[in-house]
């Protein structure tokens, strides 16, 4: 369920970017009042082409750089697991024979 959720939504971001590329494209080429209607037809392809691209290299980036993230915070977790369990152990340890030493005189 979740996977097709996130197909979902990568499809709808796709298509929203899709769209806002061509809005640009338009907002763009209509400052061209030159431009022929093939050139600008081709024009706004290749730059809603390109916005694509950009906002996909972009969402590449973001993915690789999280999965950097992740894998050092995962990294910190375990260490800080390991330390903290290492710490636990060595206040147990402690504990139980210094309360047997405390406790012995009074057992007398």
């Amino acid at each position: 369920m979740t996977t097709l959720v996130n197909e979902i939504q990568g499809h709808l971001l796709i298509a929203a970017t899709r769209q806002e590329g061509h809005e640009a494209a338009v907002r763009f080429t209509a400052r061209l009042d030159w431009l022929t209607s093939r050139q600008r037809a081709e024009l706004e392809s290749r730059f809603a082409a390109e916005h694509l691209a950009l906002a996909r290299a972009s969402w590449q980036h973001t993915a690789a750089r999280s999965a950097e993230l992740r894998a050092e915070y995962e990294a910190k977790y375990r260490r800080l697991k390991a330390r903290l369990a290492a710490v636990c152990l060595t206040l147990a340890a402690t504990t139980v024979p210094l309360t047997l030493l405390l406790l012995a005189p009074l057992r007398r």
